[in-house]
């Protein structure tokens, strides 16, 4: 598993992290068990990065992590964590100093930890951005030692670039996949030209880019593919990467003569996110110790071709682009 400096805070973490939202909620029954298992299975595979949320399953994620971390001897890796979802309503206002502390509080009970390694604005609104005592209050909680370090999960590349205008916001996470390609252009230059760590959500499209999804798939009903299709819960973004799902179906059987013979298209997704160095850390979820090991293993496959390369950008500019490219 490939290392990667995370930005200017002085950790490395592997290039395919986990994402441990699947472990939490909203993705159908996940059971507890496997949830540890598939966590147990990526850190054995080499992954030193997780990323999580106060949000996922409200708390079940989180105190997940805790567990299994503490049942296992050597290096910690580096848990990433998540703040401000938990405002109802969740409005620019609600991002106070008193606020954040209490959400962060809360992570640190959660995780069983005196500091967290780093706390994420949990894709605030836009306004937000434009707050500089936002990012002043988690100045604050660092100096407090309450966290190491900050960074921001954005929804828009206009949002990440505004973001990384703050000294000291180290990483954006953002959605860059097959589907969502526009992050490669201004937004990966200037996070490499300010070391800003990236993080790299949403790899597979919410599973369409594994392509095991069909028509005929069927959806548990407190599943987001469910009940987020267009946007009812959260920003849509976040559901099959914001690709309606007939275009997406259509895609996906164009990507699929990319795949080498044996191979995944999950895997040929994978890699084709670290052929762009810009990206630190990928972070699929796995709902199983199977998938986790199968994400692990993307980080072993081969360079891809120039014309898998091209061939992949022709399809996003013809059936993708139209649909995300300037939405987000």
């Amino acid at each position: 598993m490939r290392q990667h400096g995370f930005g200017k805070t002085g950790f490395t973490v592997s290039e395919i992290g986990f994402g441990a939202w699947q472990i939490g909620g909203s993705w159908g029954d996940v059971k507890e068990a496997d949830g540890r298992a598939a966590l147990n299975a990526a850190l054995d595979a080499g992954m030193t990065f997780i990323d999580t949320a106060d949000v996922y399953g409200d708390g079940r994620s989180e105190k997940i992590v805790a567990d299994v971390l503490k049942s296992r001897t050597g290096p910690r890796p580096m848990v990433a964590t998540k703040a401000g979802r938990r405002l109802s309503p969740h409005v620019a206002d609600g991002y106070t100093k008193a606020n954040l502390e209490g959400f962060i509080d809360r992570s640190l009970s959660n995780l069983g930890v005196e500091t967290l390694d780093l706390v994420q604005l949990h894709c605030p609104p836009t306004e937000v951005y434009y707050r500089p005592d936002v990012f002043g209050a988690l100045d604050d909680l660092t100096k407090a030692g309450k966290i190491r370090h900050y960074g921001v999960s954005v929804e828009k590349v206009e949002e990440a670039l505004k973001a990384i205008e703050y000294p000291g916001v180290v990483s954006i996470q953002i959605i860059f996949n097959l589907f969502r390609q526009r992050p490669a252009n201004l937004f990966f230059q200037e996070a490499k030209r300010k070391n800003v760590a990236v993080i790299a959500r949403v790899p597979l499209a919410s599973g369409l880019l594994s392509g095991k999804i069909s028509r005929e798939t069927v959806f548990a009903t407190d599943d987001h593919r469910s009940f987020n299709r267009h946007g009812e819960a959260f920003d849509v973004g976040e559901t099959f990467a914001g690709v309606p799902f007939e275009a997406g179906l259509e895609a996906v059987e164009e990507i699929r003569r990319l795949v080498p013979q044996g191979g995944s298209m999950a895997a040929l997704a994978l890699r084709w996110i670290l052929m762009n160095d810009t990206v630190t850390v990928v972070i699929p979820g796995a709902r199983n110790a199977a998938q986790a090991k199968a994400n692990a293993e993307a980080s072993d496959l081969a360079a891809l071709s120039a014309e898998v390369m091209a061939a992949a950008r022709d399809t996003y500019e013809r059936l993708i682009a139209p649909h995300v490219h300037q939405r987000w």
